[in-house]
C-alpha cells in the first residue's frame, strides 16, 4: 500500500506540474485558426540549371521547408504546385515582406583565396570551399569585445579542405563572402585543423541569427522567384474554437456520463483519470510545441476515445473476473494483465499507422497523426497505470460485498475455490483457464 500512495503522489505531481504548464505557455495555433502569409514562388533556370526536374523541385522544397522551420513557426505548407512552382503558407506571419526576405535569399557561403591582377589590384578567386561543406552554424561572441560573430564547423570533407586551403594561404589574406558580399577577408597565421572557423564583422545578434538560420537551412538549388503573395486571414477563427471546444466538452461528458451509469464506482475512477490524462496530453502540446489546427484537435478528441476504450477493456475483464468469484484484488490485477495484450496490440497498430501518416503525409495530415501518438501513448500510461492505482486505493483488498460497484447482481457472483492464504488478497483465485 505504500508504494501505491508514493505512486498517487507522483502522479498528483505530474498533473500539477501539468495544469501549470497549460496556464504559463501559450497555445500555437495553425493557419486555418490564426491567419498567416501565403506566398507563391516559381523555380527559375539558369546558366547551370537548363531545365526545372522533380529532383531540383524535391531539392527546392526541402530547403524551403528547413527555412521555414527556423523562422520558428509551425504546421507550415510548402507544396509542389505543377512542375516549378510551390505553395508555402506560413501561420501567425502577416509580415509578407519578412516571409519573402528569408525564404528568397540564397544563402551561398563561399571561401575565396586573393589573386594579383596586372594592374596590382586584388581578386578573389574560389577556392571550391562552400556552404555545402558545412555540419552546422552557430551564434557566438568574442570574449574580450563581446561582438557577435558566426562560428562554423564544417564536415569531415569540408574540414579537410579548410586546413589545406589555411597551409596554402598562411601569411596570406582568405575571404568570406556570403550571398556574394564580402564578410571578412582575414590574414591566416598558421594552418588550422579541426574543421572549426568564425565570420566576424560588426553585427547585431538579430543579424548574426539571421544568417546562421540560412546556412543551416542550407542553399537554394535554382533561384526561386515570388509570384504571388498575399496575407491570409483566419479561415475558421475563433468562432471554430468555441465550437469545438462546445463539442469536445459535450462528447467527453457524454462519455463520462456513460462510463459513471455503466461501471458505476469504476467509472467514475475512469473519468478521473481521463481527466489527468487530457492535462498531460494537453500540457505535452504547449511544451513540443504542438501547433494546433482542427485537424490536430480532431487527433486529440479521437485519442479520448481511445484512452477510454482501453478502460471499458479492461473493466470487462474485471467483470468477468468477479463472475467467477475471484477475490476483489485478484479480479482488479487479472483484468488488467489479460486485458493487456489486447490494448497494447490496438494501440501498436494505431501508432505504426500514424507514423506512415507523418511521414509521407502533407502537413496538415501530419499535424493530425502527431497529435494522436501522443494521445494514445499517454492512454495507455493512464489506462494502465494511472486507473489501475486509482483502483487499488479505492477498493484495496476488501471483499466485493456491493456488485452493485461495478454494475454487477449478486446472482451474477459464482462460487469460488478459497485457498487458505495468509493474505486477504489471495485468499479466492477461482477457476483458471
Amino acid at each position: 500500500m505504500k508504494n501505491k500512495l508514493i505512486l498517487f503522489w507522483v502522479i498528483m505531481a505530474i498533473t500539477i506540474a501539468s495544469v501549470i504548464t497549460i496556464y504559463l505557455k501559450p497555445t500555437s495555433l495553425g493557419l486555418d485558426l490564426v491567419g498567416g502569409s501565403r506566398l507563391m514562388l516559381e523555380a527559375q533556370t539558369s546558366e547551370t540549371v537548363k531545365t526545372i526536374t522533380p529532383e531540383i523541385m524535391d531539392s527546392l522544397q526541402y530547403a524551403i521547408e528547413n527555412r521555414v522551420n527556423a523562422m520558428g513557426v509551425g504546421e507550415t505548407i510548402v507544396q509542389k504546385v505543377g512542375t516549378k512552382r510551390l505553395l508555402v503558407e506560413i501561420p501567425n506571419i502577416t509580415d509578407t515582406a519578412k516571409a519573402k526576405e528569408f525564404i528568397g535569399q540564397t544563402a551561398e557561403l563561399e571561401f575565396k583565396r586573393p589573386i594579383k591582377k596586372m594592374d596590382g589590384s586584388t581578386e578573389w578567386q574560389s577556392t571550391g570551399l562552400t556552404g555545402k561543406d558545412l555540419k552546422k552554424a552557430l551564434v557566438g561572441s568574442t570574449p574580450s569585445t563581446g561582438e557577435w560573430m558566426v562560428q562554423l564547423e564544417f564536415n569531415l570533407e569540408g574540414a579537410k579542405k579548410f586546413s589545406d586551403l589555411t597551409k596554402e594561404l598562411t601569411g596570406k589574406q582568405m575571404a568570406i563572402f556570403f550571398n556574394g558580399e564580402l564578410q571578412s577577408a582575414p590574414n591566416v597565421n598558421e594552418q588550422i585543423s579541426g574543421g572549426h572557423a568564425q565570420i566576424t564583422g560588426d553585427y547585431e545578434y538579430a543579424e548574426a541569427k539571421k544568417m546562421v538560420d540560412l546556412l543551416n537551412a542550407g542553399a537554394l538549388p535554382v533561384g526561386a522567384e515570388i509570384i504571388q503573395e498575399e496575407t491570409v486571414g483566419p479561415t475558421l477563427g475563433a468562432d471554430s474554437i468555441n465550437k469545438s471546444k462546445t463539442a469536445g466538452l459535450i462528447g467527453i461528458s457524454a462519455v463520462m456520463i456513460f462510463m459513471i451509469l455503466y461501471y458505476r464506482v469504476a467509472g467514475l475512477i475512469s473519468c478521473f483519470a481521463l481527466i489527468i490524462y487530457a492535462c498531460l496530453n494537453f500540457a505535452i502540446f504547449k511544451l513540443v510545441p504542438v501547433t494546433l489546427t482542427l485537424t490536430g484537435i480532431a487527433g486529440f478528441i479521437l485519442s479520448i476515445g481511445m484512452a477510454i476504450d482501453a478502460n471499458i477493456l479492461i473493466f470487462e475483464r474485471t467483470k468477468e473476473e468477479l463472475k467467477m468469484g475471484r477475490s476483489l484484488f485478484t479480479a482488479i490485477n487479472s483484468g488488467f494483465d489479460r486485458a493487456f495484450t489486447s490494448i497494447f496490440d490496438s494501440n501498436v497498430s494505431t501508432i505504426m499507422t500514424c507514423l506512415i501518416l507523418y511521414y509521407f503525409g502533407a502537413s496538415i495530415v501530419k499535424g493530425f497523426a502527431l497529435t494522436l501518438i501522443i494521445g494514445v501513448c499517454l492512454s495507455m500510461f493512464s489506462a494502465i497505470t494511472v486507473t489501475k492505482n486509482f483502483m487499488h486505493l479505492v477498493f484495496g483488498s476488501k471483499e466485493l460485498k456491493y456488485p452493485e460497484l461495478f454494475g454487477l447482481k449478486k446472482e451474477d457472483i459464482q462460487n469460488a475455490y478459497v485457498a487458505t492464504e495468509t493474505k486477504r488478497e489471495k485468499a479466492k483465485f477461482g477457476v483458471l483457464d
